[in-house]
């Protein structure tokens, strides 16, 4: 097996929505390469349970993190394309989306207008 890119993993952050199939953080590096952060439009009609995991993801990285850069990690790909270039921003240039240790911030202010319960002290889910 080949050796293993470096991967942070952020302890402490939760691993998905539990009860769903959503998930917020990967277990190790993708042995074939990284998965890059792309921006990927969020559907118009989104099933409910699809804006909570946002909303929850979005919550966690607050938490978590709050306004300071931080390195991308075990964060899913996935989720992190859904808040790319919106919520959550490159906070390096250049920016590489295909790397483990790239740095993001969340850009509070339109974090703040599109996730408002994001920011609660505790998000019911």
């Amino acid at each position: 097996m080949p050796k293993l890119p470096n991967m942070t993993k952020h302890r402490g952050f939760p691993s998905g929505l539990p009860g769903t199939g959503y998930q917020f953080t990967i277990r190790r590096a993708n042995p074939k390469g990284v998965t890059p952060i792309v921006r990927r439009e969020r559907k118009r009609d989104a099933l409910p349970i699809e804006k909570l995991a946002d909303t929850a993801f979005l919550h966690s990285l607050w938490h978590q993190f709050g306004s300071e850069p931080f390195e991308r990690g075990n964060l899913d790909a996935g989720r992190l394309s859904l808040l790319f270039g919106r919520e959550v921003v490159p906070a390096e240039k250049p920016f590489d989306p295909a790397s483990y240790e790239a740095l993001l911030q969340i850009d509070e202010n339109v974090a703040r207008a599109n996730f408002p319960e994001a920011f609660a002290d505790v998000l019911e889910v």
